[in-house]
């Protein structure tokens, strides 16, 4: 195992195509439903420890722009594994980027509309607009060194020692539920006047996150 992780650190490992492609559908799942835990627990102590929040467009608890974030990351930081400060600010810069052009694109094309809004939330210092705060960043870039030097390397160790067809069907199965679900709500249910899941899970009597 240690041969393997040096070998992942100096890009000296050898990927078939099928499970470079697994890997990242894995890091899609995965790291979407990282960003969901995590703002359940952060608006649970943001509001007051009264109340746990849901939080996302989805049926599923999985948050996209983390799936993006997770993605860039990885691009990004590939040619420095070495480097864990380099890995740190790269992954805090880009994700501070995409989660402001993120947050102020929808605010401009969808009339003032947020999806989050650090102007109302605690520990909101270094705070843009409300769409970008330090403590944001920070959060990112060290969920960064986390994605990079954890998850990764054992998705990877995953992938290598698994049946092809077996990890496949269960990768393929989870990023299609998924991807279905984020369709479904942000395409589907709109043409097509259906149910999206904020409003059958308001029905429920879930606290949704509003702005």
């Amino acid at each position: 195992m240690k041969e393997l992780y040096n070998k992942y650190l100096n890009n000296n490992i050898k990927l078939e195509r099928w499970q470079t492609i697994s890997i990242l559908a894995l890091i899609i799942v995965f790291s979407g439903f990282f960003g969901f835990v995590y703002e359940y627990i952060f608006y649970f102590f943001n509001f007051g420890m009264k109340k746990f929040y849901w939080q996302g467009g989805n049926f599923l608890p999985w948050i996209n722009i983390y799936a993006y974030g997770a993605l860039i990351i990885i691009c990004l930081t590939r040619k420095y594994k070495k480097n864990p400060l380099m890995v740190f600010l790269l992954s805090l810069i880009s994700t501070g980027i995409l989660e402001y052009i993120s947050g102020f694109a929808i605010y401009k094309l969808f009339n003032g509309l947020r999806l989050w809004d650090y102007n109302t939330e605690i520990l909101n210092f270094g705070n843009i607009g409300g769409f970008v705060c330090l403590r944001s960043v920070l959060f990112f870039g060290i969920s960064g060194l986390f994605l990079i030097y954890v998850v990764l390397p054992l998705m990877i160790m995953l992938a290598k020692r698994s049946n092809k067809k077996v990890f496949l069907t269960i990768i393929i199965l989870l990023c299609s539920i998924v991807l279905f679900d984020e369709l479904y709500n942000l395409v589907f249910a709109r043409v097509l006047n259906l149910p999206r899941a904020t409003a059958v899970y308001k029905s429920l009597g879930m606290n949704i996150m509003k702005y």
